[in-house]
């Protein structure tokens, strides 16, 4: 066969239709079982330990706990080392195995599903695991497709199927897909079914398909629109026929199942640098204890044989009479010296801070989810958290790089003024009713449909000039054009009309029909164009119907060409009754203008036309110009042989249809053009100030043409009048660097704020060649930049374009599939779950129903997120500092011996237990300040800009207190104790005590809101310290045996508590005093202000005397 020639030419694959074995058997396709699972029973322990040690810190305390393992080097008991490392391991375990088990489960249920399969001449149930590629299936109302599916049939006779793809791309508007009418009415039941599909191999895109079907011995093309995918379902058609291409694994859906790229926070990777110097501390302090054990030994060499663990042998009546000690000489007691130090100082680097940070993240993201503040009602969306890694870095956003349509504006079109003929038409009742004529008025009816599509719910008001001209009874080329106008209007789209009931024809008899379109403006148009009396209620693959003023007219659709990046129009070749044949387009101003026919008469009407446009922008309208061109036989006769072979043409499809595209986009007569409404949502232009306000400034990133762009902006307070605007529009490289130069000549002179407006051409230029540094030059001096006409990827040009120039953060918002790579680039990305789908959602790290809610999540959530990520990190590097440098106290006291005076318990227990619960109860609940002053005072946010909540200063000032705190820790107990007989356990149980209490004051002294959970963690952590402390001495078998019960007898016991809380925190009260007193901060300043207002509510105002 021909097929099998061309196969391994092309590397395509081949499925015969209804033949499963011999698919199968030749080219070994998956089957359509899906894994989604990352673990089996067998290598789930060795799997993901392979996963959490790619974190070097577990790494870090893995060396140690092996260390501990080896004799000489056993500070702590072999089974306490291994504690903390297994405890995080299995929690982390734990949780992964419980999120495997989930997707098991769900897997399960997925393949296990059931639908029918033709076997043996019958359609038949079958389990979705056990469907092969080349099998027909039979999919009915409501179900979900099993797997990526060539249609062959549905109940439709046209053979249109309504499919939703909701789970697929996140849009919840109808598609229609077709079946070729070469299979739409072949008879499924029995074994006649046969053919060959040759299709591309399995790939990611979902908005492509190419494929060819030879059946009946005729060869016919296939596209996107002929196949459905898994995850789809069918809606509004009753039954469904196709032949599975793709299975399993190899599907559309499960190639696209890939994650988006994890981020990680900003403070995250300046902990880093910290934990750096925190290892250069433990070196520091394991090399003195190293150096002193050696400088003790070579003093004391001389009596190394009779000294307790360094005499040659036991004594003859000791334990064990004459076994020989293991002493290694100096040297080897030096290096064995330093490695355990190390294992008694391993909690300077903390491994449980990434636990809690983890906790924290998960904990602030609940009460994110839950703000009331941010739930959209209009689409019944509340706050997503899709990423629980950058919570923190929403409180030092510096630049916001916003998409304009929907969201800045609602993305809900509504018609509002069209220029027909070179004439100026509105949709509003501004035409003065004494101009009409009889004959006009009787002629005008009210708009005959309501559509209820999601983009317009209300009747749409006509203009009475432009219904009288439709209605008039005269014939010219301003009819024609008018006629020709809504004729485009309402053909030149994919809308699907769908009729919520059946209704008979006629003008009066659609008022229950819905338009379900893949965009918000067309189907603006088509309600338009029915509003007018135009329409349509009916399509196919093959023909449309329209209803014009009554008429029923019935169009052949010979070919679509949808609308690409590269054309930005789009066109259809339609048949008329008569014979005739027409291409009637629609497109960019700055696409159709171009391909115009030039005579004297359109040279006028262009003219006038592009007027017009410009007056709508200037609006902030979105504008679209109309065309047409009739077609001769001869070039229909051409166009058709370019058009079939683009369309059965494997390689280079899409290429080929645009050069036939272009072959009939030529010398097109000019109609009219649209201006299309899209409101501007809620609260946009306050949030733009306010966030101008908080030193974030905002870009707006779009791809509508300038005028459009620059009225929204000013419209939304992006742009104010005080501005003094630079335009760049270059149209080659060479004007683009002159007026980069230019630009950034008058910025010098110029007083007052900049605003920036360069078009997409000019980037092309800019972001391709090497003048990056001049456009970023210039950008970041200006306060607005507003970008138009600009591509996806140009998009996210600019954002890497600040990203890999400055340390500042970046936050890209957006609605849209256009959007994605923006949002993906930029730091932190917020998908508007709007009217264009949920791509953008679902590729961004948050999400939400409004732009306005923006101002809430940085100036509120983001500044306390930060705050308290902030203080939590630089409190866990102090909570677990003070306790090693108590511990390098004692060594230095010991003889360099790395004993130790605390139990392995307590060691152990300090940072998994006994401080653990606090740090995160206040890194989840803490707040400096109300959300109502943070809304009040946008300037408070720039303390994140500033990074006052976490910096190196503040990481030195703190090891500077910690090292007081830790001397007065193990100074105090030896002062009052020093002439007792105490013996080391007992100062280890007051040392156990007394630096939990120390810690958990230190960080009472330091939290803004109490709260009931915040009492109950910080003084319920001592309490807990206390108990477990009068466990581990309550057990015999420990060296602290009792302790606590003769200790806690003692006055001097809690006295040495007391002086050292108070002497350890004095220094710092005294100083955190002064320096509010004298130099206090924003946040202090609004902090206090906050107290004072709730004492006046509390008491009153203040009477003076």
């Amino acid at each position: 066969m021909k097929l099998d020639d061309n196969l391994v030419r092309d590397n395509s694959r081949l499925i015969y239709i209804n033949n499963p074995q011999r698919t199968n058997e030749e080219y070994e396709f998956t089957g359509n079982e899906i894994t989604t699972s990352k673990y089996t029973v067998i290598n789930f322990l060795p799997k993901n330990l392979f996963i959490q040690f790619h974190r070097v810190a577990y790494l870090y305390f893995l060396v140690i706990a092996a260390l501990n393992q080896l004799p000489p080097l056993a500070v702590f008991g072999r089974t306490v080392s291994l504690f903390p490392l297994l405890f995080v391991l299995t929690v982390t375990a734990i949780k992964d195995g419980y999120e495997d088990w989930r997707r098991h489960r769900s897997d399960r249920n997925e393949n296990n599903k059931e639908s029918l399969v033709l076997q043996i001449g019958k359609f038949k149930s079958k389990r979705w695991k056990d469907i092969q590629v080349g099998e027909v299936v039979k999919i009915c109302a409501d179900e979900a497709i099993p797997c990526d599916m060539v249609l062959l049939g549905t109940s439709d006779p046209s053979g249109v199927a309504y499919i939703q793809t909701m789970n697929l791309d996140g849009e919840s508007n109808l598609k229609t897909r077709y079946a070729r009418q070469e299979t739409s009415f072949m008879s499924f039941d029995g074994d006649l079914i046969s053919g060959v599909i040759r299709c591309e191999q399995p790939n990611r895109n979902i908005y492509e398909f190419t494929a060819n079907m030879e059946i009946n011995s005729q060869m016919v093309s296939l596209s996107q629109s002929n196949i459905i995918l898994r995850g789809c379902q069918v809606k509004n058609t009753e039954w469904v026929v196709g032949v599975v291409v793709y299975a399993g694994q190899e599907t559309k859906a499960m190639l696209n199942s890939a994650i988006s790229p994890s981020k990680r926070s900003k403070l995250e990777q300046a902990m880093n640098k910290e934990t750096i110097w925190l290892s250069v501390f433990l070196f520091v302090l394991c090399l003195v204890v190293a150096i002193g054990m050696c400088l003790w030994l070579i003093r004391h060499q001389e009596q190394i044989d009779t000294l307790p663990y360094y005499r040659k042998s036991y004594l003859v009546k000791g334990k064990f009479p004459g076994k020989p000690y293991k002493y290694y000489g100096i040297p080897m007691e030096t290096f064995f010296a330093f490695l355990s130090s190390i294992i008694v100082f391993q909690i300077m680097i903390p491994i449980s801070l990434y636990i809690t940070m983890e906790l924290v993240r998960l904990g602030q993201s609940y009460f994110m989810i839950e703000d009331k503040h941010m739930y959209d009602s209009s689409t019944n969306s509340r706050f997503q958290c899709r990423s629980l890694n950058i919570n923190e870095d929403l409180g030092q956003i510096r630049y916001v790089f916003s998409d304009k349509t929907g969201t800045l504006t609602e993305n809900k079109m509504e018609f509002r003024k069209a220029s027909v003929f070179g004439k100026n038409y509105c949709n509003s009742s501004m035409v003065d009713g004494a101009t009409q004529d009889t004959e006009t008025t009787e002629a005008i009816k009210p708009a005959p449909l309501s559509t209820k599509g999601k983009n317009s719910k209300s009747d749409i008001i006509v203009d009475p000039g432009l219904m009288g001209l439709l209605h008039k009874g005269i014939d010219g080329n301003e009819k024609i054009s008018a006629h020709e106008f809504f004729l485009t209007l309402a053909a030149c789209n994919t809308v699907i009309p769908i009729h919520n009931q059946t209704t008979s024809i006629g003008i009066e008899s659609h008022q229950d029909l819905d338009y379900q379109g893949e965009s918000p403006d067309e189907q603006a148009l088509v309600a338009a164009a029915c509003a007018y009396g135009y329409i349509l209620f009916e399509r196919t693959s093959g023909h449309i119907a329209l209803d014009v003023n009554g008429e029923k007219l019935r169009l052949d659709v010979l070919g679509l060409h949808e609308f690409d990046s590269v054309r930005k129009r789009m066109s259809v070749v339609i048949r008329f009754p008569d014979n005739n044949v027409k291409v009637l387009a629609k497109g960019a101003d700055t696409s159709i203008l171009t391909i115009l026919r030039t005579d004297h008469e359109s040279d006028d009407i262009t003219l006038i036309t592009q007027r017009h446009l410009t007056e709508y922008s200037s609006l902030g309208l979105r504008t679209l110009v109309l065309a047409a061109k009739d077609l001769t036989t001869e070039e229909v006769e051409k166009w058709q042989l370019m058009y079939e072979d683009a369309t059965t043409s494997l390689a280079d499809r899409s290429l080929k249809l645009r050069e036939t595209a272009l072959f009939v986009e030529s010398n097109l007569r000019l109609l009219g053009a649209t201006g299309i409404e899209d409101k501007l949502q809620e609260g946009v232009p306050e949030t733009i100030e306010c966030l101008r306000q908080a030193g974030i400034k905002v870009w707006v990133l779009t791809g509508d043409k300038q005028e459009t762009a620059i009225s929204i902006a000013l419209s939304c307070k992006l742009l104010t009048p005080d501005m003094h605007q630079i335009i760049v529009n270059g149209n080659s490289e060479r004007e683009c660097k002159m007026l980069l130069s230019e630009a950034k000549a008058q910025r010098l002179t110029m007083d007052g704020p900049l605003a920036l407006i360069i078009d997409g051409n000019s980037l092309v230029y800019i972001l391709e060649r090497d003048l990056e540094s001049e456009l970023f030059d210039l950008a970041t001096s200006c306060r607005v930049v507003l970008c138009c006409r600009v591509a996806p990827l140009q998009k996210a040009g600019i954002v890497d374009l600040i990203k890999s120039r400055t340390d500042d953060m970046t936050l890209a918002i957006g609605d849209g599939a256009n959007d994605v790579s923006m949002i993906q680039m930029a730091d932190v990305g917020v998908g508007i779950c709007g009217q264009e789908g949920r791509q953008a959602v679902m590729a961004s790290d948050f999400a939400m129903g409004q732009f306005r809610f923006l101002k809430r999540l940085l100036l509120v959530h983001g500044h306390w997120n930060y705050q308290r990520m902030g203080y939590l990190v630089l409190y866990n590097f102090y909570r677990n500092a003070v306790f090693v440098f108590m511990l390098f106290w004692y060594i230095l006291c010991a003889a360099f011996s790395t004993t130790s005076s605390l139990t392995d318990w307590s060691s152990v227990f300090y940072s998994v237990i006994y401080t653990s619960v606090p740090t995160v109860i206040v890194g989840i609940l803490d707040k400096d300040l109300s959300h109502k002053t943070l809304l009040q005072y946008p300037k408070l946010y720039e303390a994140g800009h500033r990074h006052e909540s976490y910096n190196s200063f503040l990481f030195w000032v703190m090891m500077a207190d910690t090292i007081w705190q830790s001397l007065v820790l193990f100074c105090v107990p030896r002062f009052v104790f020093k002439e007792t007989a105490i013996d080391i356990w007992s100062m280890g149980s007051l040392w156990t005590v007394a630096v939990v209490i120390l810690v958990n004051i230190h960080l009472a002294m330091d939290i803004q809101r109490w709260v009931y959970y915040t009492h109950i963690s910080i003084w319920g952590s001592v309490a807990m310290t206390f108990a477990c402390v009068v466990v581990l001495d309550s057990i015999p078998v420990f060296p602290n045996y009792g302790t606590i019960y003769e200790m806690g007898k003692q006055p001097a016991y809690w006295l040495s508590i007391w002086l050292i809380i108070v002497a350890a925190l004095l220094p710092r009260f005294i100083i955190k005093a002064i320096h509010r007193m004298f130099w206090a901060s924003d946040i202090q300043i609004a902090r206090e202000a906050e107290v004072l207002r709730k004492r006046r509510l509390f008491y009153g105002p203040w009477k003076s005397s």
